[in-house]
């Protein structure tokens, strides 16, 4: 079973990388976390009010929903799908946040692409990247492949070309 993270601006576009997933992952049960980090306040009362908050599942489209729910539909592999909140912008918050879901890679956001919902929210690029987790690239949409480490090119001799 693979727990894959999507950081997600909750509109019905972020799905269209579902497919290149299964198809990736063929064969294996999903678990499917749809995420969005925010900057966590410094005021004392909007952190006391964090567990109270549900403003921001107001975010969430019905169209994002009924996507989904037709996705689960038409991929049986897929086991598990949670929406989450992320508050915070630390490594460390986040690492947290990755262990206790137990996610095995993160999709890359589309050419990089952030789109946030609050004035609090924050783009995840920098924490995905530090985190040392697997990143799917799906920019094409018909596949979705894992990131290489990009390896210092190697250096063919040249050899001249002669007319014949």
């Amino acid at each position: 079973m693979k727990t894959i993270l999507i950081p997600t601006d909750y509109q019905a576009s972020s799905l269209e990388c579902v497919p290149a997933i299964c198809n990736r992952f063929k064969g294996e049960e999903l678990n499917l976390i749809f995420v969005h980090v925010f900057k966590l306040s410094d005021s004392i009362t909007d952190i006391m009010m964090l567990s109270r908050r549900s403003r921001e599942y107001e975010q969430v489209s019905d169209e994002f929903f009924n996507t989904m729910e037709a996705l689960r539909k038409q991929y049986t592999q897929i086991n598990d799908v949670k929406i989450e909140f992320l508050y915070g912008s630390t490594l460390s918050m986040f690492k947290t946040f990755i262990e206790l879901n137990e996610v095995d890679v993160v999709i890359e956001l589309e050419d990089n692409e952030f789109n946030p919902i609050h004035r609090s929210s924050i783009d995840p690029t920098l924490l995905v990247k530090r985190s040392g987790l697997p990143v799917i690239s799906t920019n094409n949409r018909t596949y979705a492949q894992i990131k290489q480490p990009e390896a210092e090119p190697v250096q063919e001799p040249q050899e001249e070309l002669t007319e014949v």
